[in-house]
């Protein structure tokens, strides 16, 4: 079993970083080579915009190579208390977002030819317990006559076709899709490149000055000026943007991929092939991968932390959830292990726009594979002042009583979501 995530291992690595050292002004600096970032460097470049991405590691090392490959449509939370959350006509706009994020990503591979095994697979959101299909009912009816059409309402006998586990009925988001995150990152970065952007790894931002109306960010590689900024870094941002750090929650999201499933272990587990939620507040998303394995995901741990061992330690535990839900594949071989962090915003919706000098994109709350190049383009174009098409500009975003940066919290607010799906 290797502790590494699969997108990783099984993509061609990004090959075109610029080597140091860093220098140079640039119109605009974008913070962190993942979705957020290249989306915008790439939107930045192709209108002839003069733009570096700084990344602390790889291209798509952070949330946008540990995901669990999802593609999915709708939001975070039911459509009913989006509306009662935000009003009608803002949950409207942020459900079409995360519609037009899956349009924006399918147009972009297109137009670069990025091979990622892009899918329009669909997404289950499956019923763990009776009552919760209840829930799902009511949030279909609103869903599909409000603002998704291209939604169904699945029985438990109409899942036997679709999931090998027994779940009390589903509600399917047809726009939904997956891909191959790590071939889709590297091939992002890579057009960025060819349009014209500049892409430096291992450079970590390690000092931030502005005043003129210019900025200056340091790194160990050396030092560029830009006229604008962008912050991509999510749940990675570092502590020198202390105004995100204390509204950015940075929760563990951990999974496995079992070895390639044969036919007749398809057609036991996944025979429907498409992406899946369960409805737990602690629950599990699985997928199969282009070589047939089972990728099977969850929070596993309320942890701030992904390495080996923790890593390992949730893999245990997911290991038990994938067994319970598919006790067909208990024993099943796991060549992959592998964890990340989650940028979870207080009320789990995404904030993106412009604060202390800075611009921003971040808090997708484990929505972000989908919506983040979305984003991060409209970003791109509020930058060059274009229309502002932002679906979250305005929305108030105060920071955590009692947060720093380090989620002291966590194994309190973890047990409160246990106790959650025990009784309800």
């Amino acid at each position: 079993m290797r502790f590494q995530s699969y997108w990783h291992d099984t993509a061609r690595a990004f090959a075109d970083a610029a080597q140091g050292p860093v220098e140079g002004h640039y119109e605009v600096a974008v913070i962190g080579a993942g979705f957020t970032g290249l989306a915008a460097a790439r939107q930045l470049a192709k209108a002839g915009v003069k733009v570096v991405v700084l990344e602390a590691e790889r291209v798509g090392w952070g949330a946008s190579g540990r995901n669990g490959g999802h593609l999915n449509n709708g939001l975070a939370h039911s459509f009913l208390s989006a509306k009662s959350a935000l009003g009608a006509e803002r949950a409207i706009a942020l459900y079409r977002a995360f519609d037009e994020s899956i349009d924006t990503i399918e147009a972009i591979i297109a137009e670069e030819g990025i091979d990622c095994n892009f899918r329009r697979a669909g997404k289950l959101k499956l019923a763990s317990k009776p009552q919760h299909f209840d829930a799902i009912v009511r949030n279909f009816e609103a869903v599909h006559r409000e603002v998704d059409p291209e939604t169904a309402l699945l029985s438990a006998d109409d899942l036997k076709s679709e999931v090998g586990s027994p779940f009390h009925g589903a509600m399917l988001s047809k726009k939904s899709a997956m891909m191959h995150m790590g071939r889709y990152v590297a091939g992002l970065a890579a057009a960025a490149v060819r349009h014209g952007a500049v892409i430096f790894e291992k450079a970590a931002v390690t000092g931030h000055r502005q005043g003129n109306g210019r900025h200056s960010l340091e790194t160990g590689q050396g030092t560029v000026t830009a006229d604008h900024v962008l912050v991509a870094t999510g749940a990675y941002t570092p502590s020198l943007f202390g105004y995100f750090r204390r509204r950015i929650v940075s929760v563990g999201s951990f999974l496995l991929a079992t070895r390639p499933l044969n036919d007749a272990e398809i057609a036991a587990t996944m025979p429907g092939n498409r992406t899946c939620v369960t409805s737990l507040n602690i629950g599990n998303y699985f997928r199969l991968s282009p070589d047939n394995r089972l990728i099977f995901g969850g929070r596993a741990r309320f942890s701030a932390t992904s390495d080996q061992r923790s890593d390992a330690k949730s893999g245990d535990i997911l290991r038990a959830g994938l067994a319970e839900i598919f006790p067909q594949l208990a024993g099943v071989e796991i060549d992959y292990c592998w964890g990340g962090l989650v940028d979870m915003t207080k009320d789990r919706y995404p904030r993106a726009g412009y604060v202390d000098g800075v611009w921003y994109a971040m808090g997708y709350s484990g929505h972000g594979a989908q919506l983040s190049t979305h984003l991060g383009m409209i970003i791109a174009d509020a930058i060059m002042g274009k229309a502002d098409r932002n679906p979250v500009k305005g929305l108030e975003w105060p920071a955590i009583p009692g947060h720093f940066g380090k989620p002291w919290f966590l194994p309190v607010v973890g047990l409160y979501y246990k106790t959650l799906d025990r009784f309800m």
